[in-house]
């Protein structure tokens, strides 16, 4: 098959969702599908690949990291134009949220081509994390999918019929008395995104329940965001781990942005007053800050700023800490961070219930959303680790999370979506 899948961002880009996307996309090329990523020009430097089909765009972001691409008429021209050069579609398979989305299902609709959607995020959770308005943002963004998108001009706000989800979300309670109206808007777009698709899936079986309880799909497929076979095999055969006596090691990584709560990791940190080697992986708006509050505050942990790392080193420096550190409380959608992890023997402290859940084994739980409750949690997770019983993760994790099986599954989908437009 040709798939040609849609990005908010370049997949050269920070980003969880980006890492899936390029590891799909090379599972999927070494099975003998060709695929071809539209998304956003970058404007920072990026490896060259012929399947990469860059769309104009502008930068958003200071250290313009990521880009945004307006979708209509003009991107539509320019789209088919290149796309015209290329092998003929067989099935569209959306891996965005906003511009891309749209992009995406505009150039669908107008091919008569399949929609797989694939929902890498929380649109509500993100846009009320980061948005100054958010409730102004979600409903300005439920009217422009109305204006842009085909077949949605009839699409309305607020919670379709069935039961809300009620699962351990620390969101969970807000939303079974009545969402706001911000968060309502949130599953309307999602529903209208939806209504275009012929399947729908997601990374886990805990956004799966929230998507179907909120109306915005019947069904849907849960695939996993994969771990590299190659790498993990290579992980998995390593002659021994540097883990080591003495002072425990806690890696956090991600983007630097308010949702993922890093400025909250590191003040826990300072008042945990654990003795411990911690380094931070990754890049963002919040860097200068986080710089900031470390040197101001003179923790007894070492804290180290390692920059963004390949992915392949990335994989290592997990395998050789003592614990992986997740602070972020209802964005994420997977939490795969802390499941490629397990796959290398490394626990995780989890501040997300549902994604502790989900792991299962080899977490140490964050009792809630504050300070003192994730300093409580490294304090346990550090004693655990200097007394030699540290949490140990499910072992089955790292056959179940192989990209290769999450590729086989994706290809079932797109075959069932393109033998129903038959």
């Amino acid at each position: 098959m040709h798939v040609v899948m849609f990005a908010d961002q370049h997949l050269e880009s920070l980003g969880g969702a980006q890492v899936s996307m390029r590891l799909q996309k090379r599972f999927l090329e070494r099975a003998g599908h060709v695929v071809t990523v539209v998304a956003p020009r970058p404007h920072r430097e990026s490896a060259g690949d012929a399947a990469y089909l860059d769309l104009p765009s502008i930068a958003i972001t200071p250290d313009r990291e990521y880009a945004l691409t307006w979708p209509g008429v003009r991107t539509d021209r320019f789209l088919d134009a290149e796309m015209g050069a290329r092998l003929r579609v067989d099935v569209v398979h959306v891996q965005a949220d906003f511009w891309g989305a749209f992009i995406g299902h505009r150039y669908a609709a107008r091919h008569g081509l399949p929609v797989v959607h694939t929902m890498h995020n929380r649109v509500d959770v993100g846009i009320e994390g980061t948005a100054p308005f958010p409730r102004l943002v979600l409903r300005a963004l439920n009217a422009w999918a109305r204006r842009v998108l085909p077949g949605t001009a009839a699409a309305r706000t607020g919670v379709r019929g069935g039961s809300v989800d009620s699962s351990t979300s620390p969101r969970a309670d807000r939303e079974s008395a009545g969402p706001s109206r911000g968060l309502a808007d949130g599953w309307a777009f999602l529903r209208q995104l939806a209504r275009l698709s012929r399947a729908v899936t997601a990374p886990s079986s805990h956004f799966a329940r929230r998507l179907e309880a909120h109306g915005v799909a019947e069904a849907v497929d849960v695939i996993w965001n994969g771990i590299d076979d190659d790498v993990l095999d290579a992980a998995l055969s390593a002659e021994a781990s540097e883990r080591r006596p003495g002072r425990p090691r806690f890696i956090w990584l991600g983007r630097m942005s308010p949702e993922k709560r890093l400025l909250p990791f590191l003040e826990a940190v300072i008042a945990s007053g654990i003795e411990a080697e911690v380094e931070i992986v990754g890049g963002g708006s919040q860097l200068r800050a986080a710089r900031r509050l470390v040197e101001r505050s003179s923790p007894a942990a070492s804290i180290i700023f390692a920059g963004r790392l390949p992915y392949t080193e990335t994989l290592r420096r997990l395998a050789d800490a003592d614990a992986v550190v997740q602070t972020s409380i209802g964005f994420e959608t997977q939490g795969m961070t802390v499941f490629e992890a397990a796959s290398l023997g490394t626990p995780a402290v989890v501040s997300d219930p549902d994604i502790a859940a989900e792991l299962g084994s080899g977490v140490w739980a964050v009792a809630d959303a504050t300070v003192p409750a994730l300093a409580e949690a490294l304090r346990s997770a550090a004693a655990d680790i200097v007394a030699g019983t540290p949490a140990v993760p499910d072992p089955s994790i790292a056959e179940r999370f192989r990209q290769s099986s999450r590729t086989a599954a994706m290809v079932g989908v797109y075959a069932r979506a393109v033998a129903a437009g038959r």
